[in-house]
């Protein structure tokens, strides 16, 4: 397996383009299940995640082309579909499961193989279920499969969801285009790749207000149409490159960001003794005078701070003046980078989901392992501001959700490469 070599040696200076948004294009792209005609997505990422999706698609009978490097993808749902979605792809990503909805809504039944992903928590599917079961289907879950149908059809309801899943918030909506009447989704997420994948849907001729509220309402259509569309920016990968200048100082343009995908972040960075402005292009991000300064971070749904930034926000507190809190609210057992930063100088007491870290001096450069997605790029970040090198293993996770990491941070002036595997 490839791993990640990194040298400490300073400040970061320059420019980093911000990909497409890999939690939106995971959701846009089962979108085309709903229409026979073609779904093109522009600005797409270009990850092993988003690959996965394209295989489960393939599987399903969509057709799938990709152009421009993998950055625009058309897709096509004209012929006849699978509706079974099988383990060994399924498995792979947690985003899988968001061809239930579409499959339900398009053919009136799917088997989809309850999905894999990130070992950052239980997520489970019950929320999904309910979500589906008020707008009519009938779910079983038989030799790890979710065997689901609906016989009349989907039919509009009102349903509100005990936790504002964004998954499940996806599925209902996508779910809820084709169903006969109108429905009304409470306690719905509001993050912006739901914005984005209604707008999609919108542009597909959906009918839908509400995205970005806790209030969704869906009026159904008999069919959907072809469109084309353009991902959002992927606001966590912004938010990652926003904490390395953070962590080495300097001074580094984040291109395509917006202080509205992450106000909360933007707010704890302005705490911690760092600068967020926004430019005509971007966002340019440099730390003030002296050392970070310590503050306490709760995850929470948007518009609160995200929890895919959390290992991230963790790497730069371990260097911060004085004690920091970080409550994990979102997923349970989400420190497992706190002992691989231990490896490297850092000061962390875990218990249950609360994280203590106590500032220190200087990071040491250490052999280190990715336990997941997040935590492998925090690992890199920590390895930017360290004495020595930092050598990062496991690096498929972090293959799953950024783009040309050693490309972006090496124009900026970091000391990075991959080492492949022999």
């Amino acid at each position: 397996m490839d791993s990640i070599l990194v040298r400490g040696n300073g400040p970061l200076n320059g420019v980093i383009p911000i990909a497409g948004a890999k939690n939106a294009c995971l959701t846009l792209m089962p979108a085309t299940l709903l229409s026979e005609e073609p779904l093109t997505l522009t600005n797409a990422p270009r990850l092993s995640d988003i690959r996965t999706m394209t295989q489960l698609l393939q599987s399903l009978g969509v057709e799938v082309s990709a152009l421009h490097q993998g950055k625009v993808i058309t897709m096509s749902s004209h012929g006849g579909l699978n509706p079974t979605a099988d383990y060994e792809i399924v498995r792979r990503m947690r985003a899988s499961n968001l061809v239930l909805g579409p499959l339900l809504a398009r053919l009136g039944h799917a088997v989809v193989s309850l999905p894999g992903g990130c070992a950052i928590g239980a997520r489970p599917m019950d929320i999904h279920i309910d979500a589906l079961t008020a707008l009519g289907a009938e779910i079983d879950l038989r030799d790890g499969y979710l065997h689901a149908k609906a016989p009349g059809g989907l039919k509009g309801a009102v349903h509100e969801m005990r936790f504002a899943s964004v998954g499940a918030t996806e599925n209902f909506v996508m779910a809820a285009t084709l169903a006969k009447g109108t429905s009304v989704l409470k306690n719905a997420a509001r993050e912006p790749e739901i914005v984005d994948l209604v707008q999609c849907l919108r542009r597909m001729g959906a009918r839908i207000e509400g995205e970005g509220t806790d209030t969704i309402t869906i009026e159904g259509v008999s069919a959907l149409r072809g469109a084309t569309h353009p991902v959002v920016t992927d606001r966590i990968e912004l938010g990652t490159y926003m904490l390395a200048p953070a962590i080495c100082g300097g001074e580094v343009e984040c291109l395509g960001g917006r202080i509205a995908l992450l106000s909360a972040f933007c707010e704890k960075l302005d705490e911690a003794g760092i600068s967020v402005e926004e430019t005509p292009t971007g966002l340019k991000v440099a730390r003030r005078n002296g050392r970070i300064r310590a503050v306490n971070v709760v995850t929470e749904p948007f518009p609160g701070f995200p929890t895919d930034l959390q290992a991230q926000m963790m790497a730069l507190l371990c260097t911060a003046e004085g004690t920091s809190v970080l409550e994990e609210r979102i997923f349970e057992n989400r420190f497992m980078h706190a002992p691989e930063l231990m490896r490297m100088g850092a000061r962390i007491e875990v218990h249950g989901g609360t994280a203590t870290v106590h500032g220190v001096e200087k990071l040491r450069g250490a052999p280190v392992m990715a336990t997941d997605l997040r935590a492998s790029v925090s690992l890199i970040l920590a390895g930017l501001a360290a004495e020595g090198e930092t050598v990062v293993s496991r690096v498929y996770h972090l293959d799953r959700g950024y783009e040309r990491v050693e490309e972006k941070l090496s124009a900026c002036g970091a000391q990075i490469e991959r080492i492949r595997a022999g």
